[in-house]
């Protein structure tokens, strides 16, 4: 009972620094570029799953995967947004399931990301062996493996912790995912080192597979230019992939800020709602014009699709 009247005091401090510092404004950039990234996101998944010679490609599938898993990602924030906006209450089993929901698509993108990665090197590496090493059906399960592996750890917590609440139909004035991991009773330094190795394996897997991409292909004579397509490639991945991990470190600040005692709620409030609202959103506004219209393959298929299209306007007027 204590821990409920604490959860619900914390969550009214919190609306009060949000309407004290009125960072409800925030909503106005995360709305424009949510909005963006889901008109644009659809239209490349039209483009790859309407070609079946992008379908049967594992870098397509994987391009889809992470513009699907972005797209969950934005809906649950933008939704989360608007019901804090509003002031709506809901019951903490809605808002630990979004949670885990919101969480499972973030980690689904960052796992998927480092596959990306990861296809490609083999695809460098081995080019006569690639398409035996990474069928579409293989890589379909692997896909699968990639959402289940993402939700296992979020899911497992929202059981966890509903078996130990008393009240189910608990109310909250705010539902944040920062509110909703830092109250739980469980081993909260396994968690931290369970996402904590998981991002290390992602990152070494990054530098290790970029490390011999260079090794190989330096031979090449690709490094050589300063502004080779090659360079100008990994300086764009790199830049994004950079953005889809810094929110997750930045979220694990938000989680040691949640349990210090001597740091303001205003501080706690504004490092979450700039993360929430701005470094979440930064490569998911980049994604779909990197990995969607930078490939030949989806761009050209874009152009025909709005060809065709235009052809069969003319020929009905």
């Amino acid at each position: 009972m204590a821990s409920e009247v604490y959860i619900s005091n914390l969550t009214q401090t919190w609306v009060e620094s949000l309407q004290r510092w009125h960072l409800e404004l925030f909503f106005i950039p995360t709305s424009v570029i949510t909005l963006a990234t889901l008109l644009t996101n659809p239209v490349l998944l039209v483009c790859i799953f309407l070609s079946r010679a992008l379908r049967q490609e594992t870098r397509y599938l994987l391009v889809a995967n992470t513009l699907t898993a972005d797209m969950l990602f934005l809906i649950l924030n933008l939704a989360t947004m608007i019901c804090n906006a509003a002031r709506a209450e809901v019951s903490w089993l809605v808002c630990e399931v979004v949670t885990a929901v919101t969480v499972t698509a973030y980690c689904c993108a960052i796992l998927t990301v480092t596959l990306m990665v990861v296809d490609t090197y083999t695809a460098v590496r081995w080019p006569l062996r690639y398409h035996d090493l990474l069928p579409p059906a293989r890589a379909h399960c692997i896909l699968v493996g990639v959402w289940v592996l993402a939700a296992i750890c979020p899911f497992t917590l929202v059981i966890m912790v509903e078996m130990k609440r008393g009240n189910p139909h608990e109310k909250v004035a705010v539902c944040l995912a920062l509110i909703s991991l830092g109250f739980i009773e469980i081993n909260v330094i396994g968690i931290h080192i369970y996402f904590f190795v998981a991002a290390l394996i992602c990152t070494f897997l990054i530098f290790y597979c970029y490390i011999r991409l260079y090794m190989v292909t330096r031979a090449q004579g690709i490094w050589q230019s300063r502004f080779s397509r090659a360079r100008v490639t990994l300086l764009a991945h790199g830049v994004l992939l950079l953005l889809y991990f810094a929110p997750g470190f930045v979220f694990t600040l938000e989680l040691y800020l949640f349990h210090r005692t001597d740091i303001s709620q205003d501080v706690r409030v504004w490092v979450s709602t700039v993360n929430m609202c701005v470094f979440m959103l930064l490569p998911r506004a980049f994604a779909p014009y990197l990995y969607g219209l930078r490939y030949r393959e989806i761009s050209d298929t874009l152009v025909h699709l709005l060809n065709r299209h235009r052809l069969s306007q003319i020929t009905v007027a």
